[in-house]
């Protein structure tokens, strides 16, 4: 009896190990994943920066068109 029972508990720990690894290996991607992720959110937010100030001057410059022609420019 003590024999079979030594022998699971090889087993079981033998399947833990393994199910460990795994475990590992997937929190290995996924902390690879979340940084791909990061990255890509930085630059997204970095290109609507851009792009918000560039729409910023682009309707400073038609306000301006609009004030010499003597329109008003209300937004």
């Amino acid at each position: 009896m003590l024999e079979t029972t030594l022998t699971q508990l090889e087993r079981l720990v033998t399947d833990l190990l393994e199910q460990n690894r795994t475990q590992n290996e997937n929190v290995t991607r996924l902390e690879q994943e979340l940084q791909q992720v990061k990255d890509e959110n930085d630059s997204l937010q970095l290109a609507a920066m851009e792009q918000e100030e560039q729409l910023s001057s682009t309707v400073g410059r038609l306000q301006a068109i609009l004030q010499r022609s003597g329109v008003s420019a209300e937004a």
